[in-house]
């Protein structure tokens, strides 16, 4: 019912419905602009795939129809209240729908409640999220008691008469632990693991989003103080992104790993809202558009590639039983479609071509450099370091997902699992093909998606800034030549390989045993784990990233012998 609403407010017809009048408590509006619409329309694709693909998932399920019926009433519930927080701009009605939000969110993640871990993990999830809706509280009473009025106009009015930085923080914070940013961060690692996948994978692609939601709705009313906000939230987004991927690298437990990629990627949409702030600070319009809109389109496309993940894992561990990557490997001989899903979704979140993710991180970088033509030295100097670390998150992302997609699908199996896994159902794999089709349509169509974006941020613009429609169409078209051509490489490959392959069938082949280094009996224990893939990492940034151990590792200085205590060996010839 909201898609077409929101779809014309894309196009520039913005929806427009007052719920109650009411000379207390002030007009209760419900509004979609193209703000509200871009987010409502990714939540009712993701809600949508989420719910088909948990149709599937939750099959072995079927013997305790109460619990599903308890289960499928409170997502349909939950996927109402995240529309209703896009669409309220009423303060008091909008806290109601966020708690629903987070009420019914939390509920769906303790689906398996008997388990001591998934229900601490719920209630952890629950305590901090009626933190955020306190800290929401605080904000909106504090607009109230300025204004005299509930409704999110008095923002504009408060922005207006009084600094802008203290209520921004303020809203930022509690914004930021819905979206998981560092340090506000700590219940995402413990949710989504805990959740049934389809629900981890609509909470990562979508319910995060709605603390950026927040954020933009926010940064569309302010008056002043761009500059420093902007680099507040560059500085902390930063440190998100570094802190998230750096825990994915070295973290065994797949979904727990997606988790805190959904970190990481809420760093570098945090990035480009920081970047955004900068151009109006500075009047940038290019800055501004690059900033705002390679974050804007960073959220649909996380919203994409994290889904497909989560759907991928939550199909490997429904026929394995297991999220330890450790104990996997070899399933791309029985899980062939699972696998080619998840190296598209692996390829596509490491941000290369010829996938969606590309598109969003190549604006970012793109805003970066610009951004190093205008500004003083401290402007210039963080953003040579957030280039420099979006590069470095990006390289260690290629890096966890090369050892994730290599633990699980490649090689051979490191235990004997309970049975055979194999294929998943179709009803599990269809809402992943659509998740594959939308995001090739961004990646090789891509002046589509950044010219609603365009349109999106000239409605949201609040400072006067005109968009720059050549250098911006430029763009556009050298992201879709770039993936374009990336596919025609991928294709002379797979034609090379094909003719190789029909040459070598008309050959004469032999088989035997290959020289096995010296081993004659090879097993799996001498493959690569997770551990030891990433290892050196995890020792590299061990101030940084805590990793719990089973046992106590060896001392540099006992694994060698002292020069005292070898003996002397005296070689005669």
């Amino acid at each position: 019912m909201s898609t077409i609403p929101s779809v014309a407010a894309l196009g520039g017809e913005p929806f427009l419905f007052v719920l109650n009048e009411s000379s207390y408590w002030g007009n209760i509006l419900l509004q979609i602009d193209p703000l509200s619409a871009w987010f409502i329309l990714i939540i009712n694709f993701t809600s949508i795939t989420g719910a088909i693909y948990g149709i599937g998932y939750l099959k072995k399920y079927d013997n305790t129809p109460q619990k599903l019926t308890l289960h499928w009433i409170l997502f349909i519930v939950f996927h109402l209240s995240m529309v209703w927080v896009c669409m309220l701009q009423h303060s008091l009605v909008f806290l109601v729908a966020w708690e629903v939000m987070s009420l019914s969110s939390m509920l769906l993640v303790v689906f398996d409640h008997q388990k001591p871990k998934t229900l601490k993990a719920g209630i952890n999830y629950l305590v901090q999220m009626h933190i955020s809706v306190t800290l929401l509280t605080i904000g909106f009473i504090w607009v109230y008691a300025e204004t005299g009025t509930f409704g999110f106009s008095a923002f504009e009015t408060f922005f207006s008469a009084n600094s802008n930085i203290w209520l921004f923080i303020i809203f930022f914070v509690g914004f930021g632990i819905k979206a998981g940013f560092v340090p506000l961060h700590t219940w995402l690692p413990h949710a989504h693991p805990a959740a049934p996948s389809h629900i981890s994978g609509v909470m990562s692609g979508i319910i995060v989003k709605l603390g950026i939601y927040g954020i933009f709705r926010v940064i569309s009313f302010l008056k002043a103080d761009f500059l420093l906000l902007g680099e507040i939230v560059l500085t902390v987004s930063l440190l998100t992104g570094f802190y998230g991927i750096l825990n994915a690298a070295i973290h065994r437990d797949f979904k727990q790993m997606l988790a805190y990629c959904t970190i990481e990627n809420i760093g570098i949409i945090g990035m480009g809202i920081g970047l955004g702030l900068m151009g109006m600070g500075n009047g940038s319009t290019l800055l501004y558009y690059l900033g705002f809109g390679g974050a804007l389109l960073h959220v649909l496309n996380h919203s994409l590639f994290k889904s497909l993940l989560f759907f991928s894992a939550g199909s490997v561990y429904q026929q394995t039983h297991t999220r330890d990557m450790n104990k996997l490997g070899g399933l791309i001989k029985n899980m062939p479609v699972t696998a080619g899903l998840f190296l598209i979704g692996s390829v596509a979140i490491g941000g290369l071509p010829p996938f969606n993710g590309f598109v969003s991180e190549f604006i970012l970088y793109v805003g970066f450099l610009e951004g190093l033509k205008t500004g003083n030295i401290s402007e210039i100097s963080l953003l040579v370091i957030s280039l420099a670390g979006l590069s470095i998150i990006g390289g260690i992302s290629i890096l966890t997902f090369t050892k994730t997609f290599g633990m699980i699908f490649l090689g051979t199996g490191r235990t004997n699992l309970t049975h055979k896994p194999k294929e998943v159902s179709q009803i599990m794999l269809f809402p992943q093909y659509l998740i594959v089709g939308l995001m090739l349509s961004i990646a090789f169509y891509p002046q589509f998606y950044m010219n609603t974006v365009m349109n999106l941020l000239q409605s949201f613009n609040a400072s006067g800034i005109v968009p720059e429609n050549l250098i911006w169409k430029g763009y556009s078209s050298s992201l879709a030549n770039i993936n374009l051509y990336s596919l025609f490489f991928i294709v002379i490959i797979l034609l090379i390989w094909i003719a190789r392959s029909r040459f070598m069938v008309r050959l004469k082949t032999e088989t035997g045993s290959t020289w096995g280094c010296g081993y004659v009996a090879p097993n799996s224990k001498m493959q690569y784990t997770g551990k030891s893939y990433s290892k050196t990492m995890g020792k590299m940034f061990s101030f940084i990233v805590f990793e719990g151990k089973k046992y106590k590792e060896l001392e540099k200085e006992k694994s060698f012998l002292k020069p005292e205590n070898t003996s002397r060996i005296t070689w005669i010839f």
